[in-house]
């Protein structure tokens, strides 16, 4: 196989319209291939499919929507993923999801498979905002975690912060690597006049969010923020909202309601589209609380914007001393993005985009292909091959 692996990732909760997951499977898949690999990607949809991507072969297999969770599917039939694995025969699996999907972890040790599951969210954290005490969520995060822990070789964290939760429970299979960005679609230069003219008037602030728009994102602190700037702050802001969700239709309620001036712009399907609306913007709200590293927001740092962030995620630590982080309220966000505007533009600007250059996607699959213990890419880089499966 002169070094070759067949990396079969599996993983749930991704939709066409799916945000920091899809594009993180996207660039790792083509990152798999061009240093050599053979990635597949199993994913559930509404029918089965198998297709030839950039990102290597991307299997979807039907899959029931999850309830009341705006068009995420998951895997749920066992004995047809087994099926698929073990026609797959992979060398490696790695697993993005620790719930519904744990079960993997078994059928690898069984059939002598190294395994590794991406830790995307903080289990801590998302039991908190089912409205769980923090007592209680503690101690049954801790019990997941053990059984994930305890279910693959290895549990691969994107921060510190997300792997602070398994170090507490003295997990010693626990490796760190960062996620990337694309600093060549992500970039200052997509600043766009027209697009600005469309969502503001001069002399306004835009505002954007970029988020899904579900309960766990708390995406209403947007809107809190964007009432609480423009009554108590006196600062003309506007907010455009690129995203969709659960909780979209009260979210335009909330709005209407306060008389807010808020945009919703759907989901944005281009990446160009994505790229020009943070590049025009004059800083970006970044509510969620449980997030383990916020591509959405190493995105906006690259396209030279400042934001603000949740105090209580993994994304302080991401956007350093170019964004700011707030504390969980709608006068809390409200502070952070007053506090980014008095800061010089061109200087705001410039320390975004430099911050955002420290994270590159041929970094993070060198250090993913590093904790599968796969031959990593030569210095000079591989030339990518296409292959058939």
């Amino acid at each position: 196989m002169n070094g070759e692996l067949r990396i079969v990732r599996v993983a749930n909760f991704v939709t066409p319209v799916s945000g920091g997951l899809r594009t993180a499977l996207r660039h790792l898949g083509a990152g798999y291939l061009a240093a050599g690999h053979r990635p597949v990607l199993v994913v559930p949809g509404e029918r089965r499919s198998d297709e030839w991507t950039e990102q290597g072969r991307v299997i979807t297999l039907p899959g029931p929507r999850v309830p009341g969770s705006g068009g995420y599917r998951v895997l749920r039939d066992r004995r047809q993923v087994a099926s698929v694995l073990a026609e797959l025969a992979p060398d490696r699996l790695e697993v993005s999801d620790r719930t519904t999907l744990r079960w993997t972890g078994a059928w690898a040790k069984m059939h002598g498979v190294r395994s590794m599951m991406v830790s995307h969210e903080s289990a801590t954290g998302v039991l908190g905002t089912w409205g769980l005490p923090g007592h209680t969520a503690r101690g049954l995060a801790d019990r997941l975690n053990s059984r994930t822990a305890q279910a693959y070789d290895t549990v691969l964290c994107t921060t510190a912060w997300a792997a602070e939760e398994f170090e507490r429970i003295g997990a010693g299979n626990v490796v760190q690597a960062p996620l990337g960005v694309d600093l060549m679609t992500m970039h200052p230069a997509r600043h766009d006049p027209g697009l600005r003219a469309r969502l503001a008037d001069p002399g306004q602030v835009l505002l954007v969010m970029c988020s899904r728009l579900s309960g766990e994102k708390r995406p209403e602190r947007a809107i809190e923020a964007l009432a609480e700037l423009r009554r108590h702050h006196r600062v003309p802001a506007v907010l455009a909202v690129a995203g969709t969700g659960p909780l979209r239709h009260r979210l335009e309620r909330q709005a209407a309601e306060l008389r807010l001036p808020v945009t919703f712009l759907g989901h944005l399907a281009e990446r160009a589209e994505v790229a020009a609306l943070l590049a025009t913007a004059d800083a970006v709200i970044a509510p969620g609380p449980v997030e383990t590293f916020g591509l959405a927001a190493l995105e906006t740092l690259a396209c030279g914007t400042p934001v603000a962030v949740s105090r209580s995620s993994a994304l302080p630590q991401v956007v350093g001393r170019t964004g700011l982080a707030a504390t969980d309220t709608g006068s809390g966000f409200a502070d952070a993005v007053r506090q980014l505007l008095d800061r010089p533009e061109a200087e705001r600007r410039a320390a975004a985009r430099a911050r955002a250059e420290e994270f590159g996607w041929d970094a993070a699959v060198t250090a993913f292909l590093a904790a599968h213990h796969a031959p990593l890419p030569s210095p000079a880089g591989p030339a990518v091959r296409h292959r058939t499966p």
